[in-house]
């Protein structure tokens, strides 16, 4: 009965813990029901061969057995080049029944044929020579089967990525907010405990208003995102990162099971420590009238902040020693900034008055004496306000950060490793043969490496087709060796590869899966992870040449080679750049889902911190009715009451900001120490734009929040 009656009483300092997990519920099934749809995709008719019941088409798959614990296993990895369906094979086909072919290039070109035979006559045929594919499972030759595939692991990435940010964020600001409910209710619990309440009691009482507005938000929250998830998936689908076809599923539940469930357990987590906070709350505080904030980073919060501290700046250090690769994936800069980000959040207290200090030194008059003085010693109402404003200033330094300075550098990588002065891309063959200039042919293809007896890894790699003059147009990064002596049984490896010592063979298989055993002559730096193998054209595995780098000669007019260099392969589907028009049109940057998902992200991040901020504000000015009235009897005009607010609010906004700033510095330092590590081109790409973005939306939320309070009063 008494969680009852606080509920209602209190309703409005919880209406900021319900809004926030109400919205960080219907994100999460929002979300949920979008991952449903790409781990359970709609049936779709095979587009290709739709009116063949029967699909053989060549094999596209590198099996092979690796160690796995006292036994072996196979693996498997999609090959560059799969098989065609040769013509042997096919004349076997046309025995048994009518082939439908829509290859170009004669027979040998064939990736599928379409067979109508019964299913059985067709494998006792086929064997182990190609795949023979039936019912939906015919779609595997459709022209946008991969690419589709490849978005539906887009998508998941992305959402899989909101979802957990969310529940972070989420956790974050109702944690904030319960911790600060009870900052300002502790007169209201020493009253019970003067009463006879025993610490129990009051911690079940929090709790009890937890768990009550954890349930309703939940379910609020269902049913909030039961209506976003459609304008969800269209946005995706309009963006361009889902297939055409995505669709919400009709009957699937375990979006709202997990997401409702979630959302309780946030509330109730988020006021646990909060609960204990307050069962430790004596009957003297009944009694306190000052307002100065005491003891307000237990050693228990210390202890854990500096844990969290020393755990972030401990792990960052070790990955740019052991592994500084992984702090260039996408998982590894996403996630990392959350350790620090609570770190910071935890210790907020102990920064709040020295930037405060220093923030509010410059401010005049009487007024700034106030704003100053109450910002220092009010820590918890000041550190409240910062908490959400350094989440969102972190999260966008980080992660916009981080991908920033990755994609820079994957783009001065890629401008290093060439001297050609034009590129000319497309299936152009290599037929180029012009006085006064360099020409070097090259074909994207792939081989594939056991390392550690355990795992298949495929490796992206060149086949050059004249090695002095690839070596003239190129400007590889070479560690050891030298690129000159590649022939047709050696290769050019990188420093990621388990074995790059030069001398050694190393047996690959081959974009088609023939199995070859090579000599290593030269070593590239790992960079960025865009260094990949270079072996010869005998060992494209069937690739065909898709770019010729193009060097001019001394004495040579640019201006007449391009027109020549056009002449050749216009109409013939080549397309003939500079190399700086052919650098920025294939310039490496972040993905568009990602970036998209980084967006949201934000977004989620932003919507937080302007709840809790409004939220907070409006808990602790209507709590200042005592304070503020004193003021305007000492002589304060309302303006200048208004003033002195405010501007307590921005100085807790600043701090929010400075303590984001720190957490991404910390961050982007351990990119740029991993490219350095990498022999990367190192530079920092900081989204100013966005960061100031959201300190803007922060400050105009803030000093709305208090002005509404304010002016209520």
């Amino acid at each position: 009965m008494l969680t009852l009656s606080s509920l209602r009483t209190r309703w409005a300092a919880l209406v900021g813990s319900f809004v926030a997990v109400a919205l960080g519920v219907g994100v999460m099934t929002a979300m949920g029901l979008g991952l449903a749809a790409t781990l359970d995709p709609p049936a779709r008719e095979p587009e290709r061969f739709a009116s063949s019941p029967v699909v053989v088409a060549g094999l596209d798959r590198l099996t092979v057995e690796v160690r796995r614990g006292p036994g072996t296993a196979r693996v498997s990895q999609q090959l560059a080049r799969p098989h065609p369906v040769d013509a042997r094979l096919l004349a076997d086909l046309r025995e048994l029944g009518p082939v439908a072919a829509d290859g170009a290039g004669g027979a040998a070109a064939l990736d599928a044929v379409g067979v109508d035979a019964p299913v059985a006559d067709v494998r006792a045929v086929v064997g182990d020579r190609a795949r023979v594919l039936t019912g939906d499972a015919r779609r595997q030759v459709d022209r946008s089967y991969e690419r589709d595939a490849e978005a539906l692991v887009a998508v998941n990435s992305l959402l899989g990525t909101a979802a957990g940010v969310t529940t972070f964020v989420s956790v974050f600001v109702t944690a904030s907010t319960f911790a600060f409910v009870v900052a300002l209710r502790r007169r209201e619990f020493g009253l019970l405990r003067m009463a006879g309440a025993t610490p129990g009691q009051v911690r079940r009482l929090l709790l009890g208003e937890a768990l009550a507005v954890g349930v309703v938000a939940s379910g609020a929250g269902c049913a909030l995102g039961a209506w976003g998830a459609p304008s969800l998936v269209r946005e995706l689908v309009a963006g361009g990162v889902a297939p055409t076809w995505f669709a919400v599923p009709g009957a699937v539940v375990w979006p709202y099971h997990v997401a409702f469930w979630t959302g309780v357990s946030v509330a109730f987590a988020g006021a646990w420590a909060a609960a204990r906070r307050a069962g430790r709350i004596g009957p003297v505080e009944a009694l306190r009238e000052a307002s100065v904030d005491t003891g307000v980073l237990p050693r228990s919060r210390r202890l854990i902040g500096f844990a969290l501290l020393a755990g972030g700046l401990g792990l960052l250090a070790w990955k740019v020693g052991t592994d500084p690769a992984d702090l260039l994936k996408r998982k590894t800069y996403t996630t990392q900034p959350m350790l620090l980000i609570t770190a910071a959040a935890a210790l907020a207290p102990l920064l709040v008055r020295p930037v405060v200090r220093l923030v509010g030194a410059g401010l005049p008059g009487a007024g700034g004496l106030l704003i100053r003085e109450n910002a220092a010693t009010s820590v918890r109402r000041t550190a409240a306000v910062a908490a959400p404003v350094l989440v969102t200033v972190a999260l966008a330094g980080s992660l916009l950060g981080s991908a920033g300075t990755v994609a820079e550098a994957k783009g001065a990588e890629a401008a290093a490793r060439t001297r050609a002065d034009f590129v000319v891309t497309g299936e152009v063959g290599d037929r180029l043969r012009m006085d006064g200039v360099t020409a070097a042919g090259s074909a994207s293809t792939a081989v594939y490496v056991v390392e550690e007896r355990s795992a298949l890894v495929r490796s992206q790699a060149r086949a050059v087709t004249d090695v002095a003059a690839f070596a003239s147009v190129a400007r590889l990064p070479v560690v050891a060796g030298d690129v000159r002596d590649l022939d047709d049984r050696s290769i050019v490896v990188n420093e990621e590869w388990e074995r790059h010592e030069v001398g050694r063979f190393v047996r690959v298989w081959l974009g088609d899966g023939r199995p070859v055993r090579l000599r290593i002559v030269a070593v590239l730096a790992q960079g960025t992870g865009d260094n990949g193998a270079y072996v010869t054209a005998a060992n494209a595995g069937g690739a065909v040449v898709d770019r010729v780098d193009v060097r001019v000669g001394r004495g040579a007019d640019r201006v007449a080679v391009a027109a020549a260099l056009k002449r050749t392969w216009e109409g013939t589907g080549g397309t003939v750049r500079s190399a700086e028009e052919w650098l920025a049109a294939n310039r490496p940057g972040t993905r568009a889902h990602t970036r998209l998902g980084f967006l949201v992200v934000l977004g989620i991040a932003l919507v937080y911190a302007g709840i809790s901020l409004a939220g907070t504000l409006l808990m602790a000015t209507s709590a200042r009715g005592a304070e503020l009235r004193s003021l305007r009897m000492a002589g304060a005009t309302r303006g200048q009451v208004l003033g002195v607010v405010v501007g307590e609010a921005l100085v807790a906004v600043v701090v929010g900001v400075v303590s984001g700033v720190a957490v991404t510095v910390v961050n982007l330092a351990g990119v740029v120490g991993a490219l350095g590590v990498l022999a990367a081109p190192v530079g920092v790409a900081v989204p100013w734009e966005v960061v100031g973005g959201c300190v803007g939306v922060c400050g105009v939320v803030a000093v709305g929040a208090v002005c509404g309070a304010v002016g209520r009063r």
